[in-house]
């Protein structure tokens, strides 16, 4: 019992006193970690040992865990009716150094690129590894994207082999170009003709490691830690997406952060289901975890995740904010729905959460009335909402995209503090909010290693072992970001007195207006975002005379509106609502109260559907691609500045 929380130990007594069950107790045998959500749990992280600096590889890594975690569970791929097929961590690194052997024995070797075109699954992790493992570089595309533009990246990265996550995934890239490709097909899933399987890949690299016993002592001694490992493809979000190189050491470098801010180990698990294309996924939910050896379980889909995150009962999580966002649109409808009284109960319970949240943030202790008020609360409201996330989770990420303050805010209150840390594709992971102690709004505190600084015009700048190599066959687009041994990273940050650090917005993003006020949108888009019947924004006004919005509505969310008809339904129904445009106004006014005149917004519309990947108005990561939703709003938008009416 001492290696667990107080929390834990008082579960634990209180069910040996009592005489009663664990589950009458309040936890079961494999919860006896049941956290106090308002206290910062500590305990003795139990962990692989950290690599020398000249071993730094991703093999070296998996294989020091492997050595240190022996048969204990690793990945969890969900096979159908609540059925996983698992693997072991050593079971884990026997398949890496097979599919890493495989990979040689036809011919791809050190510095080769390897596709992958997956969703995020067990045998995804198996290959992405063993592409690393070999020497190889590991270029993953987005799988939401159309396949004619995955097709074009694969053909950009020219890779040796392909792996796939199936025949069906594989006959639609070979239609959409795929097939004037020149490499090996390898499926991670099921058979097809033209293509080997990753049972058959792992065959072939077994039989070579018997034939020859020494292939995998010259491999791991060929890569060394300058050795490139991932060819990662940026969101595109502010122009044509890159290409950025990253090497074994730069991800070495960033794991070895994690042991000395995160008290995380086999312990603990985690649920994921991001795009294994991106840096928050394919760093924070697949290499760390590797270092840290906690176990992935992996889910089906958005649908069955509410209740895979019941029978997981994760203590890690990561989430782009457009999943908080949901979340807190899905709970605050529900709550306009109750009676007053509980309506009222959970507006209190709010207010005394925010209290003892803010204190905290500011390093004082809280109030005694509000913690003894907060006990209630927490007993009678919030745990029932923090049970919809398992109940257990220890830390909860937001990542991909910036959080906004309100919603930060909102989890907080709830005893569910959201960690914010910012990274990107050509920097790594460089910032994170101390576990217990976020500050919403903010990025957090620079990870131990990483140098961060503001410029002249406040574009915060990055330097550090994490910090890629440059962008493929792409010397120009290098030079423009690395200067002077820094990381450009193109966003707007101020840094306060205690050295937390907070992004205002994004260079490239900046809407000057015509009398030449400059404008970040993101900012103010995030205060819309804390309204539940607002599903998406787009902020329009560079070069014009005054700012306007297209906005989305959330349609669960609209249907609860008062006045709107019980027969109205659908976007194109209710974005014509007067009911659902009067809400809509009002919350125009409220957000425009705290802004400056220039900042505000006069007229707005609400538009019949959602921004989309398919039709180019979102990145894969669900970052607004402003430049597409104006052009493909163009005439929405025009009708937004004929006259000078205003909200």
């Amino acid at each position: 019992c001492l290696d667990y929380s107080y929390s834990g130990c008082r579960c634990f007594w209180r069910a040996i006193i009592s005489g009663i069950g664990w589950a009458d107790a309040g936890c079961g045998p494999h919860d006896i970690e049941q956290l106090n959500f308002w206290e910062n749990p500590n305990r003795m992280a139990k962990l692989p040992p950290e690599l020398p600096r000249e071993r730094r590889t991703v093999y070296n890594m998996l294989a020091a865990t492997a050595e240190f975690l022996g048969n204990a569970p690793a990945l969890h791929q969900p096979q159908g009716d609540g059925v996983y097929k698992s693997w072991t961590w050593i079971e884990y690194r026997q398949v890496v150094e097979e599919v890493a052997a495989g990979l040689r024995s036809f011919g791809v070797g050190l510095g080769d690129i390897c596709g992958l075109a997956s969703e995020t699954r067990a045998e995804f992790y198996l290959a992405d590894i063993g592409i690393m493992s070999n020497g190889s570089i590991a270029a993953a595309v987005y799988t939401s994207l159309p396949p004619a533009d995955q097709v074009k990246t694969l053909k950009a990265a020219e890779p040796k082999a392909i792996f796939v996550e199936n025949p069906q995934m594989l006959k639609t890239l070979e239609e959409a170009g795929m097939m004037e490709v020149a490499a090996k097909r390898i499926l991670l899933k099921g058979e097809a003709t033209d293509a080997i399987s990753l049972d058959e890949l792992r065959r072939l690299g077994a039989q070579a490691l018997i034939d020859d016993p020494r292939l995998l002592d010259r491999i791991r001694d060929e890569v060394t830690p300058a050795a490139y490992a991932i060819l990662y493809l940026t969101s595109g979000a502010t122009g044509e997406p890159k290409m950025g190189l990253i090497t074994q050491n730069a991800i070495l470098a960033n794991c070895a952060m994690g042991p000395q801010i995160l008290n995380l180990d086999n312990r603990d698990s985690s649920l994921v289901f991001l795009p294994s294309a991106h840096i928050t996924q394919r760093f924070g939910m697949e290499l760390l975890p590797i270092r840290h050896g906690i176990q992935t379980w992996f889910s089906e889909g958005l649908s069955k995740m509410p209740s895979e995150l019941r029978a997981v009962r994760p203590t890690l999580f990561v989430a782009p904010p457009r999943v908080w966002e949901r979340m807190y649109a899905s709970i605050t409808t529900e709550i306009r729905k109750k009676p007053a009284a509980i309506r009222k109960l959970f507006y209190m319970g709010l207010g005394v959460g925010a209290a003892v949240s803010q204190a905290r943030q500011q390093n004082r202790k809280p109030a005694p009335w509000h913690l003894a008020s907060l006990k209630f609360f927490d007993s009678f409201v919030f745990s029932k909402i923090r049970e919809r996330l398992g109940g257990r989770l220890k830390v909860a990420l937001s990542g991909s995209a910036p959080l906004g303050k309100g919603l930060a805010e909102f989890y907080a209150s709830i005893g569910m503090p959201l960690t914010e840390g910012y990274g990107l594709t050509e920097g790594g992971v460089v910032t994170l909010n101390p576990i217990g102690r976020p500050r919403a709004g903010s990025i957090g505190l620079p990870l131990p290693g990483t140098e961060l600084k503001i410029a002249e015009d406040g574009e915060l700048l990055v330097r550090g072992e994490t910090v890629f190599s440059g962008y493929y066959k792409d010397p120009g687009s290098t030079a423009a970001v690395l200067r002077d041994g820094w990381l450009h990273t193109g966003d707007i940050a101020e840094i306060d007195k205690d050295g937390y650090i907070w992004i205002t917005g994004r260079k490239k993003e900046l809407i000057v207006s015509s009398n030449g006020k400059k404008v970040y949108p993101s900012r103010i888009e995030g205060l819309f975002k804390m309204h539940p019947i607002i599903n998406q924004i787009l902020l329009i006004g560079d070069r014009l005379p005054y700012m306007t919005a297209l906005i989305s509505i959330n349609e669960q969310a609209a249907e609860s509106v008062k006045g709107v008809s019980a027969t109205v339904k659908g976007l194109d129904n209710l974005s014509r609502d007067d009911g659902v445009n009067a809400e809509v106004k009002m919350i125009v006014r409220k957000v425009n109260e705290q802004l400056p005149p220039f900042e505000q917004v006069k007229r707005f519309k609400v538009i019949s559907r959602d921004f989309s990947i398919e039709r180019g108005e979102l990145t894969p990561t669900l970052k607004l691609r402003r430049t597409k939703a104006i052009e493909n709003f163009r005439q929405e938008i025009s009708e937004l500045y004929v006259g000078r009416e205003e909200v």
